[in-house]
């Protein structure tokens, strides 16, 4: 099982949705992003450290969801889901091929990745 952290991150209402690449597994599905935990890597200090690295942002980490356990036909992912906010710096895109801001009514209109989805779903209860 792959332990994943992921940032839900809100901005002026907006919701960050990010879309993976061609060349990554799962192409051109959207995801919060984030990314692996590494040994001995707190969930925090992994989520900070992978959303600098792949959209150069720091983040204040809030209110931890509901985590999801999925089964791909290949791998199992927890992902663990945190509500953040942008601290500091200028969004800038080091793996994923789009981003958008949407407003939450608008998050069941993209093409989630598996996982991610039952995460859209559990934060559109929360509202």
């Amino acid at each position: 099982m792959i332990a994943v952290t992921c940032a839900l991150i809100i901005k002026d209402g907006l919701v960050l949705a990010v879309q993976r690449g061609t060349k990554m597994k799962m192409p051109l599905k959207w995801e919060f992003p984030g990314g692996k935990m590494e040994n001995g890597e707190s969930e925090q200090s992994c989520l900070a450290r992978e959303i600098k690295e792949e959209l150069n942002l720091e983040i204040e980490i809030g209110d931890k969801l509901s985590e999801v356990v999925y089964d791909y036909p290949d791998f199992t992912i927890r992902l663990i889901p945190y509500i953040c906010r942008i601290q500091s710096g200028e969004l800038v895109l080091t793996e994923h091929r789009s981003h958008q801001w949407l407003e939450k009514e608008e998050l069941l209109d993209l093409d989630w990745a598996e996982a991610d989805l039952p995460i859209v779903r559990d934060f559109l209860k929360g509202i």
